[in-house]
């Protein structure tokens, strides 16, 4: 069974036992897999996209990358709450930018069965009246 370009990424980073820089361990997988150079532009995003899905692998900043077993939970674990630490309080300002959006939105929604009941109500008594 022909090995996966991450199978090669692996075999790499677990013989090298450091991290390496994307571009060398994508410059090993070409070269073992034996892909083309029109083959390899064309695999490069999926390869790095694959690369950062697997969980076998973490980056470690600055392109460069490891296996994800040579590091301990709390050197390569990303807290969401610090992820997410940026989003501020609503103050008032924005309560009322809030306010006149809702507002803005409601005449553009579609009307619920009682409103459709009145609307075909009024509509009817103005047919009346011609």
């Amino acid at each position: 069974m022909e090995k996966s370009l991450l199978d090669y990424a692996y075999d790499l980073i677990r013989k090298q036992k450091e991290a390496i820089p994307f571009e060398e361990i994508w410059k090993y997988v070409v070269a073992e897999s034996g892909l083309s150079e029109e083959e390899a532009k064309a695999k490069v995003s999926r390869f790095y996209t694959n690369l950062m899905l697997d969980g076998r692998f973490v980056t470690l900043g600055e392109n460069l990358w490891d296996l994800r077993s040579s590091h301990t939970f709390d050197k390569v674990h990303i807290d969401m709450k610090d992820v997410y630490s940026d989003v501020e309080a609503i103050d008032d300002d924005d309560e009322e930018e809030l306010e006149e959006e809702k507002e803005y939105n409601e005449a553009f929604e579609e009307p619920k069965d009682d409103d459709e009941e009145k609307l075909g109500e009024s509509e009817e008594s103005e047919e009346e009246k011609f």
